[in-house]
């Protein structure tokens, strides 16, 4: 996608960050979240993902924000310190002009700098031929697990699909002692 440009979201995103997910929730089915939050709660959110050192970017064109990624936390236990979580979402009228991937590749380039093992997606919906499961296959992740009829929105059950992709020599090699993760636990210890 010519002329886009992927930066680190800011506070002034949070409006443009907010529409995008609002519609992700009422129009789609990648989010289990049935209400969306509003300006407030993905203020909150915003502010502990950067609280905690994990990349948020956005897609920027002519000034518009048209999508947004981010990595946090899998799981709140420190043995679990080495992997994340991605989420990515895509304003509609963008949707299919690569920003998802821009977004996704730059995320996983960020997430590996800071030396991260594995990136873990949780994809709500995870039909083979959804959207989000090809960007990730396109990615190189491989599918990891399916919890069937796990999500129950727009009067349909929904399968939710794990896939991973191992970053830094993933589960083969040691933590390295100077990564974020290793870093923040001796911090917390």
């Amino acid at each position: 996608m010519s002329n886009t440009i992927i930066r680190p979201a800011t506070a002034a995103d949070l409006d443009r960050i907010t529409e995008i997910y609002a519609d992700a929730v009422t129009q789609g089915t990648a989010s289990y979240e049935l209400e969306p939050p509003g300006r407030a709660e993905m203020g909150a959110r915003f502010d502990s993902l950067m609280a905690g050192g994990f990349p948020y970017l956005v897609a920027e064109k002519d000034g518009a924000v048209l999508g947004y990624a981010y990595a946090g936390a899998f799981r709140p236990r420190p043995a679990y310190r080495f992997i994340v979580e991605d989420s990515v979402y895509v304003a509609p009228e963008a949707k299919g002009q690569g920003v998802g991937l821009e977004l996704m590749q730059s995320l996983i380039e960020a997430v590996e700098a800071a030396g991260f093992r594995q990136v873990i997606a949780v994809i709500g919906d995870g039909r083979a031929d959804s959207a989000s499961v090809r960007l990730h296959e396109k990615l190189g992740f491989r599918h990891s697990g399916r919890l069937e009829g796990s999500g129950y929105k727009h009067g349909r059950w929904l399968d939710t699909v794990f896939m991973q992709l191992s970053l830094n020599g993933g589960a083969l090699a040691p933590p390295d002692p100077d990564s974020l993760p290793e870093r923040k636990f001796r911090q917390q210890k």
